[in-house]
């Protein structure tokens, strides 16, 4: 993948979500249920790498502007840093 672009990520709340899956339905099945919830620049089809198992794709979010009930709501997700085990 392409390195990541500072603009991406140059406030809190832009993410650049990689996403490395089995097959195409997986990826892309994840990347919708991620649309679903926050603003998405998506991807159009999955990469695969040769050698390397399955296929990878990148989206990138924005925790800043929710959509679908949230959105309705006017309810910002609350984003946690902690790291669960």
């Amino acid at each position: 993948m392409n390195p990541i672009n500072e603009t991406h990520v140059s406030r809190p709340g832009l993410l650049v979500v990689d996403v490395a899956a089995a097959d195409d339905a997986t990826a892309l099945a994840f990347q919708q249920l991620l649309g679903d919830r926050w603003a998405t620049a998506t991807a159009e089809h999955t990469t695969r790498d040769a050698g390397e198992p399955g296929v990878r794709l990148r989206c990138y979010l924005d925790l800043n502007q929710p959509v679908g009930s949230d959105a309705l709501a006017g309810e910002v997700p609350q984003v946690s840093a902690e790291v669960q085990q």
